[in-house]
């Protein structure tokens, strides 16, 4: 029986997959996931500062600080290519590992002081959605709605900036702009999704449904289409899972709900999927040869 806070649990969860699998189409699509994976991990840092600083556990003050860490690691990385030999995935390694290490520290101080254990900072590492009081839910569902809104709005803008970004400059687009909301809308994305999925596996929520989603179609519109819907199916699922036994975070639920759809597009999609290809493969095999193809040759 669906009790009402598991109704709003699972009314966040399913908005945030919308929102993760919008976003992260764009990401994905633009070759920026792995950024979004450091921004993650990032995150924990400027939760565990932001209750250090305040003593409570306030989540609007926490996700800023959240935010605050993640927009700096997706920086860091961006000057480090810049300005060093380094490529962008050992910059994105760098800097993943030293926050979250800086984070899991700044955690433990957290838990061994007074009312530390009792903070309930632990939660924010995998996630767990089921304990996520009415008034975060509501500031998770306004955030993710606002972020459905922007990939909707921008949507022709980052079409065009990641498939013809030359084009798009020559007609005036401001590329360079549109490049940091997209960033900026990722470390958002991010932000909103910590408490419900965790730092280390709110990135899949980014990567996972458009993965799939690309096994579908090459059109960008259904894409993000499939996306959003593989990313509210894995968050339905994930919380009414984690919600039959009580200890199971929601966090790794989800994302293993998501990791069984994209099982599915790499193997049953009818044009891109496995099965499909191995099909067209064989039958080209058994083509009869013709005289033209004789001749040809």
């Amino acid at each position: 029986m669906i009790t009402g806070n598991l109704l709003w649990v699972l009314a966040g969860a399913i908005l945030l997959g919308i929102a993760a699998g919008l976003n992260g189409t764009f990401a994905f699509l633009q070759k920026q996931s792995l950024v979004g994976d450091a921004a993650a991990h990032a995150a924990l840092p400027g939760i565990a500062i932001a209750y250090l600083i305040l003593q409570q556990k306030d989540l609007p003050i926490l996700m800023l600080g959240a935010a605050i860490t993640s927009a700096i690691a997706v920086y860091t990385i961006q000057w480090i290519v810049s300005q060093s030999k380094l490529k962008a995935d050992a910059a994105i390694g760098l800097v993943l590992s030293v926050f979250f290490g800086i984070g899991i520290v700044l955690i433990t101080l957290v838990n061994q002081s007074g009312a530390g254990n009792q903070s309930g900072l632990n939660d924010f590492i995998f996630g767990k959605a089921a304990t996520m009081a009415k008034s975060d839910l509501i500031w998770l569902s306004g955030s993710a709605l606002l972020i459905i809104f922007m990939c909707l709005l921008f949507f022709k803008e980052w079409k065009l900036m990641i498939f013809d970004p030359v084009f798009a400059k020559g007609i005036g687009l401001p590329v360079e702009r549109l490049r940091i909301l997209l960033t900026a809308l990722t470390v958002l994305t991010i932000v909103t999704g910590i408490q419900a999925v965790g730092v280390i596996l709110m990135a899949a929520m980014l990567i996972i449904p458009a993965a799939a989603a690309r096994f579908w179609s090459s059109h960008l519109g259904i894409i993000l289409v499939t996306s959003a819907f593989f990313g509210a199916l894995s968050g339905a699922l994930g919380t009414l899972i984690s919600s039959l036994r009580t200890g199971l975070s929601t966090g790794p639920i989800i994302v293993l709900s998501a990791s069984f759809l994209f099982l599915i597009s790499y193997f049953f999609a009818p044009t891109r999927g496995l099965l499909s290809k191995s099909r067209k493969k064989k039958a080209f095999k058994q083509r009869p040869v013709t005289r033209e193809a004789m001749e040809h040759e």
